[in-house]
């Protein structure tokens, strides 16, 4: 750094002294470095808000490299100069620090980080302001302690920088000494294999954490925008050897086992499937201070099956991706929001083979069609009619926008006229994180201090939805229409354990039963003519379409070679795998195990290649 010391007053000399190997720009990347660090030790926290810096790393981290990026960033102030160099330094972290706690917020809600397919789905913003900020934590506050001291540095020692000249060279400097810096890790770990086991550098890992561990906070971000440049620029094909390999995995995935007594059990019956946000099992059957939190659906088990070990399979896309996998038996892709990124796609999905059984089919949301795109993504998976908040008259809402009570309501005349056979898909909201439903909502007696809590409000928002069900069912019944229905229940994800797991612990005095994070969300399948039965093979929302087909009297000679799901009526197996891979179940076949987890990235490859579109 150039320093002109001509003008300068002789007082000042000495801390233009200090000053002249630019220590800011060294504080700087300091405290970015430090950041990114404890930015890892955070995300790998059991519940992402403490400091867990035993998990950050799963190989020796090239931290040369962690400083290079965040070196290539700050040299932007050497274009500057005068007091603006220092300014520079400092809107360059707090924009780092941005992202940092983007990255954070987003991963305790997605178990993933912000990625380039986030901007085509800013449309889902509205109305999201609550639920974002309910993403923070108070450890959050340590990525804003340098940003907070910064300006008083700045300030304090104006008259120094006032002095500083515009450094083209050291601009270059820094960046080609990074930029050979960080190929040069490249070409020892990923080209030469010289790095330490488990060393990874630019490699997508099957866990985002572990790239981002990697790479740097910064460095992934590079990578991943490198990446999303490339597929946008050249879509996805799949090989002569990945095709081969979807096949074998088919072959691999049947069971070949005779036909039970569940076999078209519902043949010719309506469907409506009423997809329940954030509904979790744990609630089911369960009471607070003496009242029972779903006494609507602990009455629909009565006349129903149900799965209670079944599994939320959800990704980026959360509740759209609960959509895709309930009608399409595919997982969501890896990277960004399937509906948005493949809006379009080919599926061979359960309405299309309703429809060939004569079936007209809609697809009926309370939010506007953009939302999550799922519109787009739901007329391509082959709805005759897809309805959205526009058609509604939006005369009472909570949270996100229309009640669970006026929709339900507002739904029965269109079901009511639809041509029959019918299959109805209805989503409600009301449920919807952060479970801060008005008091005149909250039927539920229990004490202020449980009320007061995320779990209380939980407690409260599924209380109120379970309401406006029993009285959806009963209209239903009022019109006739249960007489030959199927209505097939469920959560689409997680709620309070997913986005709000870590304040559970601090609630007094605790019960056992809401404690426990086991993923579950209930799948009901009810009719008036079936008696209560409880199936507790493990399963997830990617079994739900193949299912309720199968009861639907449809040969699965229809499905199997395109589903990724089981028919949980009828299987000898006893699994699942949830977005993050994990496999739950019996785990002393490795080869089903691995063949189970691979049915993530078989999917992934057949959406990005629209396999079906042929």
């Amino acid at each position: 750094m150039l320093l002109t010391k001509e003008k300068t007053h002789p007082r000042i000399i000495s801390i233009i002294e200090y000053f002249k190997y630019d220590s800011l720009f060294y504080l700087t990347t300091i405290f970015i470095f430090i950041k990114s660090i404890l930015f890892l030790g955070v995300i790998a926290h059991d519940n992402v808000s403490g400091i867990n810096m035993f998990k950050a790393f799963f190989a020796p981290p090239p931290l040369a490299a962690y400083l290079a990026f965040i070196m290539i960033f700050l040299s932007i102030a050497y274009l500057f100069s005068g007091r603006i160099h220092g300014w520079v330094l400092f809107l360059v972290n707090v924009a780092i620090t941005i992202l940092l706690l983007s990255d954070l917020w987003y991963y305790r809600g997605f178990g993933n980080f912000i990625s380039p397919y986030i901007f085509q789905q800013t449309s889902n913003l509205d109305n999201l302001t609550d639920s974002i900020l309910s993403m923070a934590r108070p450890i959050d506050i340590i990525f804003w302690l340098d940003i907070l001291y910064m300006p008083y540095m700045l300030i304090k020692n104006k008259i120094v920088y006032k002095y500083y000249k515009r450094n083209i060279m050291s601009f270059l400097w820094i960046v080609l000494i990074s930029i050979i810096s960080i190929y040069y890790i490249h070409y020892n770990i990923d080209i030469k294999k010289t790095g330490k086991d488990g060393q990874y550098f630019f490699y997508t890992c099957w866990a985002p954490n572990q790239t981002m561990s990697n790479l740097s906070p910064i460095g992934y971000h590079i990578y991943d925008g490198y990446n999303y440049y490339h597929e946008v620029k050249k879509p996805f094909t799949l090989s002569d050897k990945e095709n081969d390999k979807i096949k074998a995995w088919y072959k691999d995935n049947k069971e070949n086992l005779p036909d039970n007594e569940y076999k078209g059990i519902f043949k010719g019956k309506n469907v409506i499937f009423l997809q329940v946000e954030s509904l979790e099992n744990f609630v089911i059957g369960k009471k607070v201070n003496g009242q029972e939190i779903t006494p609507n659906l602990n009455k629909i088990l009565n006349n129903s099956y149900y799965f209670s070990n079944f599994h939320e399979q959800v990704y980026n896309g959360t509740s759209v991706d609960s959509d895709l996998l309930s009608n399409t038996s595919m997982h969501p892709v890896r990277k960004g929001a399937t509906f948005f990124r493949f809006p379009q796609n080919t599926y061979n999905s359960f309405p299309k083979l309703l429809k060939e059984e004569g079936y007209y089919t809609q697809a009926i949301h309370p939010d506007k069609a953009s939302f999550w795109n799922w519109k787009n993504g739901l007329t391509a998976v082959g709805f005759d009619n897809c309805i959205d908040s526009s058609h509604f008259k939006l005369d009472e809402t909570i949270g996100l926008g229309l009640s669970d009570g006026s929709f339900l309501k507002q739904t029965i005349p269109l079901i009511k006229n639809a041509k029959k056979p019918f299959y109805t898909f209805m989503v409600t909201l009301s449920s919807h994180a952060p479970f801060d439903i008005e008091s005149k909502y909250r039927e539920l007696k229990i004490d202020k201090g449980l009320d007061e809590t995320k779990l209380g409000g939980y407690f409260q928002s599924i209380h109120y939805t379970d309401k406006h069900i029993g009285v959806f069912m009963d209209n239903l019944k009022k019109e006739g229409l249960l007489e030959d229905t199927v209505v097939v229940i469920y959560g689409d994800h997680g709620g309070i354990h997913k986005y709000y797991e870590s304040e559970l612990k601090d609630i007094k005095p605790q019960e056992d039963w809401w404690m426990k994070n086991n993923w579950e969300i209930p799948l009901i399948i009810y009719n008036k003519d079936i008696s209560h039965k409880e199936f507790t093979v493990n399963g997830g929302q990617i079994d739900t379409m193949p299912t309720v087909a199968y009861m639907m009297g449809i040969d699965k000679e229809k499905f199997e070679n395109t589903a990724m799901g089981r028919i949980l009526v009828n299987t000898k197996e006893d699994f699942t795998v949830l977005s993050d891979r994990t496999y739950i179940g019996d785990k002393s076949n490795k080869n089903h195990v691995e063949h189970s987890i691979l049915s993530i990235d078989i999917s992934d490859m057949m959406i990005r290649s629209n396999y079906f579109n042929k």
